[in-house]
Parts: structure tokens; C-alpha cells; sequence
């Protein structure tokens, strides 16, 4: 099969660039998605002319790959209505700054798309944010004005930076998520709609954060086949439980008393092999990249055990009927 798979850096932010490629590469994967917030500086990817072949050197030299970039902390200061928690994604200058931390976003995402040409990739992934995430319930009551003008605004913020990245030849793919303004599948559909199916937009495909709200990934995957543009390898483990419910609890991730959990690929409820299925039917050959998420297990052990089973069920689409030589020429 020739699809590669990658390992996400940004879980992995505390390790230095050098060190992360000696380590994926001896768990087995063939390259890195780069995080903007971790492991590819886009300031200094635009003006330093040392930086580019510094990264790709480190990547050469553990005979890595890289075909994508993520951005997802950047866009989601795009989008999004401010609080406390964006202060942790933008310059710490920009701190209690919501205008300031906006502009920022939308300029570093129009740099991370010349960027991400500079560097020779034509995907980067990411977040596009939400005005109306805290109105997903209808109480306070929502009207539909209040969801139309959000969906709105991330059309009006975000189509200046799309035409950024069709000047770079570059595709955006949002990975549909809570906190996003598309997070399941009626939103996703609604915002396609909204963009006119803009070919700029796409999907990094992520179906770890549908199986827990109840939305089935490989039809999520069929549905959407042509705007996959990027796969998130990523698992999450469904509890039976009488005590907890979908929403948290705010308990944090790792705590077993929680409803579902990200778990390392292999060990949860997502159907890896009906996603694998619709991606050949889809003809996708781009990465599967293991975003590794998993607070009860050692990610060492689980990186690698993860690039196995990703590899194991890897497969490629028959180019035969299996019945097919059933019959008799008699």
C-alpha cells in the first residue's frame, strides 16, 4: 500500500526536532506531521533561509517524510470568542488581547500557507475555531439568527486567508471536532454548503471525535470521501456507564470513571477497518498519521505499538472479485 504513515508532533512538543526523528523512525513510521505550535516555526520558515534545510535535514537523516503541516492552535484563535484559554495559543504578549490575538491568527495563518509552499507541502491541517460553540445547547434558548451570523463570520474571517492559501497552491483541511464550528456531521455538511464547496476546504478526517457523540465514521467517511484530504489515525474507548455521561463531567482525560476516552489506535471502539475500506474506495493515498492520544499509557510504548497496527491493517483494495474465479469455462 502505498499510503505512508506519519506520527502528529504536536503530543510530542517537548521533545526537540532532532530527537523526535530518531525516535519515530525507530517506531516504524515513514515521516512526521509538523505542528506550527511545536516542531515547524513558520516566522522563521518565512526569513530565516537556514531554517527550511535544517528541518529537512533532520527529517533526511532518519529517512523521513513530511506532507503536512497542523496549525490547529492557531486557528483556533481565528474563530473563535476569546477567553483565558486562548492566551495559552498566542504570543504571550497578545495576552488578554481578543482583537490583538485575532489579527495575529489570521496573519500567521496566511503565513503558514506561503510557509507550507516554501517548505513543499501543500496541506496544512488545523482549526478554524467557533463563535457559538457555547450555544451548541438550546438553553439559554438559541435562535437560528445567532447560528446563522456565526457561521457567518468564520465565512467572512476565514475567506480572506483561503485566498491566501489559493495563491500558495495550498488545501486547508479542518479537523472536524468539538470547539469547531463544524463538529459533527450536519455542521460539516452546512459549512461545505456555506463555502460553496470551495475546493480549498477540505477534511482532516479525525474519527475518534465522532464515535463518542453517536455519528458513525466510515459513513462520515463515505459522505465526505472527496474532501478527505488528510487522516488522523485515532482511537477513543466507549464506557458503559450509569454514572457518567457524554459531556465529561469535567473529569480530565485518563480518569476511568469518564463515559469514553482517547485510547491508543487499536484499543478503542473506532472501526479502523471500515475507515481503511472507504478510504480505498475513495481512492485516498495520502498519510495516515497517528495522532497519538492516550493519558493511561506510556507513549513510547504506545507510539510504537500504534505505527504496527496502523501498519497491519494498511491495506490495499482488491483489483479482483474474490468469487471471481468461481465459475466453470465448460
Amino acid at each position: 500500500m502505498s499510503r505512508i504513515i506519519t506520527l502528529a508532533s504536536g503530543q510530542f512538543g517537548d521533545i526537540p526536532l532532532e530527537e523526535l526523528c530518531r525516535l519515530a523512525a525507530s517506531w516504524g513510521y515513514d515521516g512526521l506531521e509538523l505542528a506550527t505550535h511545536a516542531h515547524f516555526d513558520v516566522q522563521k520558515a518565512l526569513r530565516d533561509e537556514g531554517y527550511i534545510p535544517q528541518v529537512k535535514a533532520a527529517l533526511a537523516k532518519h529517512k523521513l517524510v513530511c506532507k503536512a503541516i497542523s496549525a490547529h492552535l492557531t486557528g483556533q484563535c481565528v474563530g473563535d470568542l476569546w477567553d483565558e484559554r486562548l492566551d495559552n495559543f498566542a504570543p504571550a504578549a497578545l495576552a488578554g488581547k481578543p482583537a490583538e490575538i485575532r489579527a495575529w491568527a489570521i496573519a500567521e495563518m496566511k503565513d503558514t500557507a506561503r510557509a507550507a509552499k516554501k517548505f513543499g507541502v501543500d496541506v496544512v491541517n488545523g482549526f478554524t475555531g467557533s463563535p457559538i460553540w457555547a450555544r451548541w445547547y438550546s438553553y439559554p434558548q438559541t435562535s437560528d439568527k445567532m447560528i446563522n451570523d456565526g457561521f457567518q463570520l468564520i465565512y467572512d474571517l476565514w475567506t480572506p486567508i483561503f485566498d491566501v492559501f489559493d495563491e500558495c497552491g495550498i488545501r486547508f483541511a479542518l479537523e472536524v471536532h468539538p470547539s469547531e464550528i463544524a463538529f459533527d456531521y450536519w455542521t460539516t455538511e452546512r459549512l461545505f454548503r456555506l463555502f460553496n464547496y470551495r475546493k480549498t476546504l477540505g477534511l482532516n478526517y479525525d474519527p475518534s471525535h465522532l464515535v463518542w457523540q453517536g455519528v458513525n465514521e466510515a459513513n462520515f467517511a463515505r459522505d465526505f470521501a472527496r474532501h478527505i484530504y488528510h487522516v488522523h489515525m485515532k482511537d477513543v474507548k466507549l464506557r458503559k456507564s450509569d454514572r457518567a455521561g457524554l459531556l465529561g463531567s469535567f473529569l480530565p482525560f485518563g480518569d476511568t470513571r469518564r463515559a469514553w476516552d482517547f485510547v491508543s489506535v487499536g484499543h478503542g471502539d473506532v472501526d479502523f477497518d471500515g475507515i481503511i475500506r472507504e478510504l480505498n474506495a475513495a481512492g485516498y493515498t495520502g498519510p495516515l498519521s497517528v495522532e497519538w492520544e492516550d493519558s493511561g499509557m506510556e507513549r513510547g510504548f504506545g507510539a510504537k505499538e500504534a505505527c504496527e497496527y496502523v501498519r497491519r491493517i494498511n491495506f490495499s483494495a482488491s483489483d479482483a472479485a474474490f468469487d471471481a474465479a468461481l465459475h466453470s469455462d465448460s
